[in-house]
């Protein structure tokens, strides 16, 4: 079987990414040592349908019942408020407030009966963006660490060859996940892999613990509802050279080493900056690129373009993780929503109504109709879930529904995988499977298969100690 060797830029003195309003923790170039460990060779993939994988996570967890998976014939106290519509597929309904996506469902399927045993957040966020079912050992739920087990993101980061060098090979934006308190979900990171595998975090949505979704237009609070907070900014980063600096004065490394420490040593001075660490060494290929720098851009991305999508945080996320996969990422994970903002305990219904779909209907169809107008679609996979599904029954708040683990909907669409198809099914009252009940693992399997990587691949720790990819086989979507 042909071998790859992975190859990237190397330089022997530090280096750093200018940021601009987004502030210096931005992108997190925290792996360039790893990946210019030229003596690892691996076993190069079988061929996928896939180049890339577009992970869009709804963190907090998305009703299913007034979303993908509509029971008009259940009580009141379970249908909920919403009507089911036809989509263009015979016999497939969806959520009212889902019409977009309703008019492309050839494009999308759906599987409707993922489960796990875990009604948490922290637990739902390690399974679902981990792909194992099973807690690592020791978990703690209010803070990442390193014996959890790998993102899927780190996984393909390592396991698939980078198509730019470039770029990192996995891209988190436009937050990291963290909680109102400003606790870091465990789950998103390399854990066992080794933080030299974490993804890359671009920080280009101010964390925010008072204020949800996607902002500007559709921001809210969970009780007081919509509102507007003007200090709230959508920034990509920066990575333009200073003034009066070209490639042609980079020269050397004493240059190239220089240059970088002026700009720190100015950035230092009006800002706190995380430790420019030789992780960090891989940057100055970013600063150099014009065809990089324009993937971040979105504001200078057409009119008509950012109208389609959103002139918002959703749209301007999805927008930016279609360039990122056109220029060459691999996988390119989008949290659509702050601070869980899909949590919806409270004023479920107008806050799904006014605020949550409408945004993700537009910004998801835009993406689907973008990729197909790009030849794009088949090449690249999008999946779209979050830690857990809702209860099935409405509770007596404001109402609202609460924490449910045993089954969700996911959306997958492109990447070889047929449109118009539903997989597994739940019960009458949207509280378990009733058919073909799915896993993590298996999604997992599912991104993993549709990029290439064989069966039996693994990853090496700093040991050399192989440990398994594949914890589950590929959903059949027929």
């Amino acid at each position: 079987m042909k071998t790859w060797v992975p190859h990237h830029p190397a330089f022997d003195r530090r280096t750093m990414l200018q940021a601009g309003s987004l502030g210096l923790v931005g992108l997190g170039m925290n792996h360039a040592e790893a990946l210019q460990a030229a003596d690892r060779v691996a076993l190069a993939p079988a061929a996928g349908q896939a180049k890339s994988i577009i992970f869009i996570f709804l963190s907090g967890g998305l009703a299913q019942h007034d979303s993908f998976d509509p029971k008009p014939s259940a009580p009141a106290e379970i249908r909920g408020e919403f009507k089911p519509i036809a989509t263009k597929t015979a016999g497939l309904q969806i959520c009212e407030h889902l019409p977009m996506l309703a008019a492309r469902s050839p494009h999308w399927s759906l599987i409707r009966s993922l489960t796990t045993p875990y009604n948490g957040h922290s637990a739902g966020h390690m399974v679902m963006q981990s792909g194992r079912t099973p807690l690592p050992p020791g978990f703690n739920g209010n803070k990442p660490q390193a014996s959890d087990w790998p993102s899927i993101a780190s996984i393909v980061g390592d396991a698939v060859p980078p198509r730019n060098h470039n770029l990192p090979p996995a891209v988190v934006l436009p937050e990291r996940l963290i909680h109102r308190t400003g606790r870091i979900i465990p789950g998103q990171f390399a854990g066992t892999m080794g933080s030299h595998r974490d993804p890359w975090f671009i920080e280009a949505s101010p964390f925010n613990a008072k204020s949800y979704g996607a902002f500007p237009d559709y921001e809210f609070h969970f009780v007081r509802g919509r509102e507007q907070n003007d200090n709230l900014r959508f920034d990509a980063p920066n990575l333009t050279l200073p003034h009066g600096i070209d490639t042609s004065r980079i020269a050397s490394r004493v240059q190239l080493h220089q240059l970088l420490d002026e700009q720190r040593r100015e950035l230092e001075t009006a800002a706190e900056v995380q430790s420019f660490d030789r992780q960090r060494q891989a940057s100055i290929s970013l600063l150099t690129s014009p065809a990089v720098r324009r993937a971040f851009d979105v504001h200078a991305v057409d009119s008509s373009i950012q109208d389609r999508y959103g002139r918002n945080s959703f749209g301007w996320s999805l927008i930016m993780a279609r360039q990122l996969v056109e220029t060459g990422v691999n996988f390119v994970q989008v949290n659509l929503g702050n601070n869980e903002s899909w949590d919806t305990h409270d004023n479920n219904f107008p806050l799904l109504r006014d605020c949550l779909l409408p945004p993700t209907d537009q910004c998801v169809s835009a993406l689907i109709d973008d990729l197909a107008d790009r030849g794009m679609l088949e090449e690249t996979l999008v999946v779209m879930c979050g830690e857990m599904g809702r209860t099935p029954k409405i509770n007596a708040k404001l109402p609202g529904r609460d924490h449910w683990g045993a089954v969700q909907s996911v959306f997958v669409a492109g990447g070889g995988i047929p449109g118009g198809v539903v997989v597994g099914a739940s019960d009458a009252e949207g509280a378990y499977p009733a058919a073909a009940p799915q896993t993590p693992e298996a999604l997992a399997a599912t991104i993993f298969h549709a990029l290439g990587i064989p069966a039996t691949a693994a990853w090496h720790d700093e040991f050399d100690r192989p440990h398994q990819i594949y914890y589950g086989n590929p959903i059949t979507f027929t």
